[in-house]
């Protein structure tokens, strides 16, 4: 049997975040969460994660920490796709997240089905 896809969740808003682990969970990944910034990159620095799918934002402020997560994710763990998710993307927002190589920017709210396709693509694999 394949070992499961693992999966970093990066979401502050406490629903979303356990909808996304619930539909991940039963769809066979093993799913670690983090609500803020320090948290998710003290999971990347001791996980060899597949995919992590982080909020833009995980504060109420203008802050980008989905930013901060894909750059700390680049210089650490240059392996792992990473898909941000964010319902006030800006133009700007997404030039930055291409620049930093993520795989995929996903507007909010989306379907969980779509969020899997497009974490299906970045593996390059069927769930």
């Amino acid at each position: 049997m394949d070992n499961p896809i693992r999966l970093l969740l990066v979401e502050d808003e406490p629903t979303a975040l356990a909808a996304l682990r619930k539909f991940f969970n039963s769809i066979g990944f093993q799913v670690d969460c983090a609500r803020e910034l320090e948290e998710a990159e003290a999971l990347i620095a001791t996980t060899d994660y597949d995919v992590v799918i982080a909020d833009l934002r995980l504060t109420w402020s203008y802050a980008v920490e989905g930013l901060e997560i894909l750059r700390f994710i680049r210089q650490n763990s240059r392996h792992t796709h990473v898909i941000i998710l964010s319902a006030h993307a800006t133009p700007d927002i997404r030039d930055s997240a291409d620049a930093l190589g993520a795989d995929a920017f996903i507007a909010k709210p989306t379907p969980l089905p779509q969020i899997a396709e497009a974490v299906s693509r970045v593996l390059g694999r069927a769930l």
